[in-house]
């Protein structure tokens, strides 16, 4: 329970990084302040979706496995 909390708090935390690469950086110095927090959303969505889907893979993966182990 504590590592989901731990997992669920530190993915939130993600959302709100300024995270880019050098050329995502440099072509958003070129395009001015408002698009490049577009672009920074817009890195940020296209990480976030790869790992909900792992995510939730994992989970239903482990829920499925701890319900066995009970049996």
């Amino acid at each position: 329970m504590k590592k989901g909390l731990l997992i669920l708090l530190f993915s939130l935390a993600l959302a709100a990084a300024q995270a880019q690469c050098s050329i995502c950086t440099k072509t958003a110095q070129q395009l001015g302040e408002k698009p490049a927090k577009g672009l920074n959303s817009g890195i940020i969505y296209l990480m976030l979706t790869p790992l909900a889907i792992i995510g939730i893979v994992g989970y239903r993966w482990w829920r499925r496995n701890h319900e066995e182990g009970e049996a």
